[in-house]
């Protein structure tokens, strides 16, 4: 018996050892599908809580087929690199980082020829960096150098395209190769393929490229940049559509299409296959036919309900009252529906494999888009609609800031390139992502300045810290005596007797030399003269000796008691991100004048607090001098009184907020006006006037928010007794 059940035994297991044998890898192959389908099904996002809000995955990963052998783009990519790594640039072997150690982050253009044509988006491009700060017309202080000849166009059938741009570009005794040279290309390759092909050498030079293939995209040294139309406005750009009214996030449809469909070639396979997923209720999915000089003679049988149909919708509509919007790839691998959808606040759905995404190296597109494949089109809507309302708000809070930050122009997308490259030569003082990917933006914080977050206006909130609890007075004397005037004695003694005041700095703009420190008055905190240029733009310099937090602007003339110092910087610690201060003025629309006009009148509305008394962050003077262009100061020293304008509108650009006021005893604005005579003042306000519609023209729009707002302390004028008021001293 025991014999037999052995026997029993073997052959049972022999059965075994034969079914694995033999159909063991399609065993494992079930095993490990449905294990990653049930991994899906657990760690698809479930966005109830804040801390939980991770980057969404895109379907393509949640839903592969479990096929190891079916490797994306990205994978393959880093495959070829692990064979190929030795034959391949990086900025480590094509680029001479000694030319940026003396002058620092110069780029240069090369002169323009009268004889050889430039397209205007490539002339926008050539502008936005001759008026940057990184400008240099000396090539012998260069870091970086972009040619002249226009080479965004690479297809051989567009007129633009410029032929022998070889022979050209080694004609250039700075071409070297290409080493230390950045192009810039929209368009490459041409019917029917549309390759990576420029039809020229590029040699060692950085590639910005729209459209880029991860494929031939080198990591770390080349850039992939959107594609822009020639109306993409060179510098200011419009704002996102995004409002706080738009809310609940869900529109009216949850997923859009309108554009072309090509019939035959490269990119018609997705196009083709969009109406699959059309339901004329919350899925609009319109394509067209109707383009080209031959689209009659290969059109199929759905081309004329297509047509039809497309006329139905208006694009512009669809983008406003959709949630979603397919950005699939068309004869390329990007699409000018791209930078549409995210003003729109269109979440963009993206259906083109191997693409590499506008400016990755530095932006979190799984916060702003969904990444999909072609090949699971059919699974996009429902992959869209499981995502939770909250998530969709904060994608399209996303979308908002990127467009804002780096795509509503081409002075941001051309300035985002070039800081990428920066960040590259010194990564110890390179930009986190966690910089370029949250407000204000990686092109307003500057890390020159500091690599620590808690050192930066913008982020105390979010880490949970505060500013320092001391200030520094910073005084600007520009009185032609040479002596010390009362009301500066009686400013240096007010401010002194603050308990948050750290030191005070007297900025000395006079011909004649300080008076020797005997005659300055004895105070509690430390005073320190600081001998200025005699320019408007001193007062904004990012001197070392202010070493806390707050700074608190004053003129000479200025008049303020502890008091009202005590509580605007209390205000400001609430707010340090703003300009707090006393003196205020507004901006307006003259539709008569065509042109901004500029009021010191006492209104219900404020858009600028003057630094004449006011606090704001120090590291407003490093963007002041840093990361304004030299044209810009210029301008304010050439204007009188057009610094403070300057250092509104720049804060105003980087926070979009308006300047807070707080209480202040009336008889300080007329104190101040007493100091010009009637025809002085009068000329000192039309500069201003000017100052401000020349500053408009430079950023390309009104950055300047107006408010209503003004914070008095808690018991401020109430019928109570003095006793028990904090700032008894702002009512007398």
């Amino acid at each position: 018996m025991q014999t037999r059940k052995k026997y029993i035994f073997l052959t049972f297991l022999a059965s075994w050892l034969l079914l694995f044998f033999f159909f063991g890898d399609q065993l494992r192959r079930f095993a490990f599908f449905s294990g990653r389908k049930a991994e899906a099904r657990r760690n698809w996002p479930r966005w109830t809580d804040r801390s939980l809000l991770k980057n969404f995955a895109d379907p393509e990963e949640l839903q592969r087929d479990g096929d190891r052998s079916l490797l994306s783009p990205r994978e393959r990519r880093a495959a070829w690199l692990s064979v190929y790594k030795n034959s391949r640039c990086r900025m480590e072997t094509c680029f001479d980082f000694s030319r940026c150690e003396k002058n620092g982050f110069k780029v240069f253009t090369y002169p323009r020829q009268r004889d050889q044509p430039i397209s205007e988006s490539y002339s926008k491009i050539l502008t936005s960096i001759e008026r940057s700060r990184y400008y240099t017309p000396n090539p012998e202080e260069a870091c970086l150098f972009i040619l002249s000849i226009d080479t965004l166009d690479r297809d051989h059938l567009s007129r633009q395209y410029v032929r022998d741009v070889d022979e050209k570009i080694r004609g250039f005794p700075l071409w070297n190769g290409g080493r230390n040279h950045l192009i810039f290309n929209l368009y490459s390759g041409t019917w029917p393929n549309y390759t990576e092909d420029l039809g020229f050498d590029i040699g060692q030079a950085i590639l910005a490229k729209a459209s880029f293939d991860t494929e031939s995209f080198r990591p770390g040294f080349d850039i992939s940049i959107p594609l822009f139309s020639k109306d993409h406005p060179q510098r200011g750009g419009e704002r996102g559509w995004l409002y706080q009214d738009s809310i609940p996030p869900r529109k009216k449809y949850l997923l859009v299409f309108k554009g072309k469909r090509y019939l035959t070639g490269i990119g018609s396979g997705t196009r083709n296959a969009l109406h699959h997923i059309h339901n004329g209720k919350d899925i609009i999915s319109l394509t067209t036919c109707k383009h080209g000089k031959d689209w009659e003679k290969h059109k199929d049988t759905r081309c004329d309900k297509d047509n039809v149909n497309y006329e139905k919708f208006d694009y512009q509509e669809l983008l406003h009252n959709s949630t979603f919007c397919i950005v699939p790839r068309g004869r390329r691998l990007g699409s000018f529906r791209f930078l549409e959808a995210l003003q729109a606040a269109c979440i963009p759905v993206l259906l083109s494999d191997g693409w590499e995404l506008p400016f990755a190296e530095a932006i979190d597109w799984g916060k702003a888009a969904i990444v999909g494949s072609e090949r699971l089109l059919l699974q996009i809507p429902s992959a869209v609609r499981c995502i939770h309302p909250e998530r969709v708000l904060a994608f399209q809070q996303q979308t908002q800031f990127l467009w804002d930050a780096y795509f509503s122009s081409v002075d941001k997308i051309v300035h985002t390139t070039l800081e990428i490259i920066k960040d590259r030569l010194s990564l110890h003082r390179s930009r986190s992502r966690f910089l370029w990917n949250t407000l204000p933006g990686g092109l307003l914080v500057l890390p020159d300045f500091s690599t620590y977050l808690g050192d930066f206006p913008f982020y105390y909130l979010q880490h949970g810290t505060s500013p320092s609890e001391k200030f520094t007075a910073f005084i600007r004397a520009v009185s032609q005596a040479g002596s010390l005037s009362q009301p500066i004695l009686r400013l240096i003694q007010a401010v002194s007797g603050s308990r948050y005041c750290a030191q005070i700095l007297v900025l000395w703009s006079c011909e004649k030399p300080p008076p020797p420190s005997g005659k300055w008055p004895q105070t509690t905190v430390p005073l320190t003269i600081i001998q200025g240029r005699r320019k408007l733009s001193d007062r904004f310099f990012p001197y070392g000796a202010i070493q806390t937090d707050a700074v608190l602007s004053l003129d000479e003339h200025t008049s303020l008691s502890t008091s009202e110092v005590d509580f605007a910087f209390v205000v400001w610690r609430s707010f340090p991100e703003r300009i707090v201060g006393f003196p205020t003025q507004s901006h307006f629309w003259d539709p008569e004048q065509g042109r901004w006009g500029y009021t010191s009148k006492w209104t219900n509305e404020l858009s600028i607090v003057l630094t004449a008394a006011a606090f704001y962050h120090r590291y407003y003077h490093s963007l002041f001098t840093e990361y304004l262009p030299e044209g810009l100061r210029e301008l304010v020293d050439g204007l009188a009184a057009c610094e403070d304008i300057l250092m509104n509108v720049l804060v105003a650009a980087v926070t979009k907020l308006p300047p807070i006021k707080v209480t202040q005893r009336k008889q300080h604005k007329e104190t101040v006006a007493q100091q010009v005579g009637w025809a002085a003042g009068s000329r000192r306000f039309s500069q201003r006037q000017d100052c401000l519609n020349q500053l408009v023209d430079w950023f390309g729009y009104m950055p300047l928010v107006s408010s209503q707002l003004r914070l008095d302390p808690v018991l401020f004028k109430d019928q109570v007794s003095v006793l028990r008021k904090k700032y008894p001293r702002l009512e007398k």
